[in-house]
């Protein structure tokens, strides 16, 4: 049986690009979730951990850039929709969770 995943897609907004602290913030977020969840930039036909710091680091996504986004697993929606929302917000956390 294979795995169903749950894709989006979000905007790199900071300027800077996808550089250390975003990329840690991403990580961290993914790992809250029990699903696999996997990264890339648009075009690239390579998938990365998005639990891996070092590994999102590397993406090196500049500013405008499109992150495709996608999780399998019992909270998978839950875990690409909260990625892509985060991406989509400039990495910035949400006051109260």
């Amino acid at each position: 049986m294979s795995e169903v995943w749950e894709t989006c897609r979000a905007v790199v907004q900071d300027k800077t690009g996808l550089h250390a602290r975003p990329a840690v913030k991403l990580t961290k977020l993914a790992k809250r979730f029990a699903a696999r969840v996997e990264v890339r930039q648009e075009g690239s036909e390579a998938w990365i951990n998005a639990k891996s710091p070092s590994s999102v680091m590397r993406l090196k996504a500049p500013y405008l850039a499109v992150l495709e986004i996608r999780a399998a697993g019992d909270d998978a929606r839950a875990a690409a929709e909260a990625l892509r929302d985060l991406v989509n917000r400039d990495f910035n956390d949400v006051a109260a969770e």
